[in-house]
């Protein structure tokens, strides 16, 4: 050992006749000692907070993802709604006329001597049917088509050897389509059902 060491070591004597330097040594031990666990139990703390935060962070961004979603349905839905409107209203509308359609084409057919009268009715149904035409109405006519459940009303069935079977034989009232949406299914009479 150097004198140096030796001059750093205290023997007990020296410690037990200066007892207030004995403490003030003490009393920095203690202070360093209890200056780390409160350096960890801030750092617990603040971790703590951290996972507090971000938990909170992820449940705010899973209502917003579930918001933006439900929005982006609630919008879908709405246009979808639009735009079924305006079908629905010509449709609707468009079933208004067709009593019409129907008695003119029964008076366009109907026996008579007057021309003039007749040509006055051809004429009003010609328009009646080209207004129909620039709506996109289409005239449901099956006979002598097989018949087809989506498009016609079956109402008698008849037997009828020159047609084939489930053939519709004749027509009582037209039906009308726009697109693929019927508007009135044809009423038939189908042959050898």
């Amino acid at each position: 050992m150097s004198s140096e060491d030796i001059k750093e070591e205290k023997t007990e004597e020296e410690i037990f006749d200066n007892p207030e330097e004995t403490e003030a040594s003490a009393d920095e031990e203690v202070l360093e000692t209890e200056e780390v666990p409160e350096e960890e139990d801030e750092l617990k703390l603040l971790r703590k907070e951290n996972d507090e935060v971000i938990k909170e962070l992820a449940d705010l961004k899973d209502k917003y993802q579930r918001l933006a979603a439900e929005y982006d349905n609630f919008r879908k839905r709405t246009q979808k709604e639009k735009a079924d409107i305006y079908p629905d209203a010509m449709v609707a509308a468009i079933k208004e006329f067709l009593p019409m359609a129907d008695n003119f084409e029964r008076a366009a057919n109907a026996e008579t001597t007057d021309e003039k009268y007749k040509s006055g009715v051809m004429m009003i149904q010609n328009q009646l049917s080209e207004a129909f035409r620039k709506l996109g109405v289409e005239i449901i006519d099956p006979k002598g088509e097989e018949f087809n459940p989506e498009l016609e009303d079956a109402v008698t069935q008849i037997i009828d050897e020159n047609l084939g079977d489930n053939v519709v034989a004749e027509v009582y009232q037209k039906g009308y389509r726009r697109g693929d949406k019927v508007i009135r299914p044809a009423m038939v009479a189908v042959a050898n059902c």
